[in-house]
């Protein structure tokens, strides 16, 4: 099945899951591959353009979120947009263990390549046993 917008709760669905499954790969450049290669975002205060910053930004992210994991849970969809929130958990080099909850607009074009990436992101301090995503369960974002 093609996941191409004008997009219906099934594909706004699986766009989602395709999405975290990408993410949890930590592969910039998988991941840069589903965005067009003009994409624009803005993740937090950063604005981004292009496949060549994208995979550089993933890069360093990755680099210092040690075991992430998230989960993305779809919030609304229409025509060629999707909303999504997500949570995903990871610790720093000194071992601190963060949770970062967050919001995302996504517009894909035609080719249902995503075009533009809207996250805003907080991160909060967690202690190590009050990490509750399991990293080996692919269910949507836990409650709470």
């Amino acid at each position: 099945m093609a996941l191409l917008p004008p997009f219906d709760a099934e594909t706004a669905r699986l766009k989602v899951r395709a999405a975290q499954d990408a993410w949890n790969t930590k592969d910039p450049v998988r991941v840069a591959g589903s965005y067009t290669p003009d994409s624009v975002w803005r993740n937090r205060s950063e604005f981004l353009r292009g496949t060549d910053e994208i995979v550089a930004f993933l890069t360093r992210k990755w680099e210092r979120e040690h075991e992430y994991v998230l989960r993305k849970s779809l919030w609304a969809f229409g025509d060629n947009r999707i909303a999504v929130r997500f949570q995903y958990e990871w610790h720093d080099d000194e071992g601190r263990w963060w949770r970062s909850y967050g919001n995302e607009n996504w517009e894909f074009a035609a080719s249902g390549l995503m075009a533009r990436r809207e996250a805003s992101i907080n991160d909060v301090r967690i202690a190590f046993e009050d990490r509750r995503i399991d990293p080996t369960s692919t269910h949507e974002i836990p409650a709470g």
